[in-house]
């Protein structure tokens, strides 16, 4: 049994209260440790451990700061094995997968602003026939709280903190309660990386008691948070009133359009991809798939043949392309909407049954599942399952495919496939979405905006607009 701990000042410690949680093993089913329920008592004491380290942290050098968020990378890659290993016994997601995406990811995040911040320029403005010059101070905002989600635990996790410390906070951080482990691994690296005590401090625990505690605190100014809708709604109802900065990462509801006119070949292979990637827990999934007429019925049935080649198994078995889903009430609730739309004249065409993979009978398995669907009013196109369950539907033109992708609360990303580059530039004009692939999936650029609208959050995370975001501008009027 592992027995997770809390790392506030350079140190690991137990909760005050000395609540814990259980923490499941989704490929059986398993406890196989506990983690801290912390409450308001333990993140004071990580906010008194920030509060005494950020003088002397938002002074440090640039270069200072750079060269220990590169060293962190650094040695999240040389232990590889050991956090993809942890990673997928506590999410069920694939080990390959960790090991290609999540951890070097996550180390990349950290190399990214490592030399981002000594990239980041602030502005001046000579005020000519006025003898003056306005410049800009770009200054680190103190003490900032980020609550990243379960789905990519440190991919995620890193997006955050990374910024935050390279411009100079300290951070007061919970990762997940249902994938703690990874975040648990890094308070180590850190200090090996010479990050000073109290710059970063990671706090586990529920939403409803660590989480609120965090954003309820009045000395964290500042609150990152990737996960639900509803939550991203809690969060602003308290932080708003008390004039926190927010940047709220919430729920996806994608669209997948596709032209007869596309390359098929790599469109088909991608959007497998784009489909069922971490058992289609990922909130740039593109869960409603829309398909030209001409094409549709060809694309039905290439679409259900390569997924039936899809191998559900175990997570730390090579050839696995989908493992256990994060727990076992995500897994009920994905089934539950699979049967809604049963219910709602839905047409399963492969999958929606529980999977039992041997000496792992009591994981968390679920076969990827297509549904047949004839409007885009049904529930399974209008609410986020967050699973490896996505719809197909017909369009008839451009207008069509337009309405129904745009027809969501949701609006964080679209795929369109088409070599029609008029037809691109119309569409990727009119969909409401913060972020478009054309022809592609998931290919990140670091350096670009990401974020949503509509239902899908406020504000953006990457490049500059997170360095932005983790910092507060005071103009200097120099008047000679």
């Amino acid at each position: 049994m592992t027995k997770i701990q809390n790392f506030i000042n350079g140190e690991y410690s137990h909760p005050i209260s000395n609540g814990w949680i259980d923490n499941y093993c989704p490929a059986n089913g398993e406890v196989y440790g506990q983690i801290p329920n912390s409450t308001s008592e333990d993140i004071e004491i990580a906010v008194e451990a920030a509060k005494k380290a950020f003088p002397k942290w938002s002074q440090t050098t640039l270069e200072k700061r750079s060269r220990i968020l590169i060293k962190i990378s650094e040695l999240l890659e040389a232990n590889l094995d050991l956090f993809a290993k942890a990673e997928s016994k506590d999410n069920g997601k694939p080990i390959s997968l960790a090991k290609t995406v999540d951890i070097p990811r996550a180390a990349s995040n950290f190399r990214f602003y490592g030399n981002a911040i000594t990239q980041f320029a602030s502005e001046s403005h000579e005020s000519i026939g006025q003898n003056a010059i306005n410049y800009t101070l770009r200054q680190p905002i103190g003490i900032v709280g980020c609550i990243s989600p379960w789905n990519l635990p440190l991919y995620l996790f890193t997006w955050k903190i990374a910024p935050a410390l390279a411009t100079g906070n300290c951070v007061i951080a919970k990762p997940s309660e249902v994938t703690p482990m990874t975040a648990y691994l890094l308070g180590e690296i850190c200090n090996e990386a010479g990050l000073p005590k109290g710059v970063l401090n990671i706090v586990h625990g529920l939403g409803n008691t660590t989480g609120q505690a965090i954003v309820k605190h009045p000395d964290i100014k500042a609150i990152s948070f990737t996960g639900g809708t509803s939550t991203g709604v809690t969060i602003a109802k308290i932080a708003a009133p008390m004039f926190k900065k927010l940047s709220l990462e919430l729920g996806g509801k994608n669209p997948n359009i596709i032209f007869a006119d596309c390359d098929y070949e790599k469109m088909l292979e991608t959007t497998i991809r784009s489909s069922f990637s971490n058992q289609g827990q990922i909130c740039l999934c593109g869960s409603r798939i829309f398909v030209e007429a001409s094409i549709y019925e060809k694309f039905k049935k290439d679409f259900v043949a390569k997924v039936k080649t899809l191998k559900v198994g175990h997570p730390s078995d090579t050839d696995t392309d989908i493992g256990a889903l994060v727990s076992k009430q995500h897994l009920n609730k994905v089934i539950d909407y699979i049967n809604i739309a049963k219910k709602e004249n839905g047409i399963v065409l492969h999958g929606g049954k529980t999977v039992s993979i041997a000496n792992s009978e009591h994981g968390y398995y679920l076969e990827p599942t297509i549904i047949e669907v004839s409007s885009n009013k049904c529930s399974i196109n209008q609410e986020e399952v967050f699973g490896p369950v996505v719809t197909i539907m017909p369009f008839k033109n451009e207008k069509e495919a337009l309405q129904l992708a745009n027809d969501v609360k949701y609006g964080l990303s679209a795929t369109l496939w088409t070599n029609d580059l008029s037809k691109t530039m119309r569409i990727t004009n009119l969909l409401k979405t913060g972020i478009v692939w054309v022809n592609t999936w998931m290919l990140r650029d670091l350096r670009t905006p990401f974020g949503g609208v509509k239902d899908s959050g406020l504000g953006r995370e990457g490049g500059f607009e997170a360095l932005h975001f983790f910092t507060e501008a005071k103009n200097i009027c120099l008047k000679y």
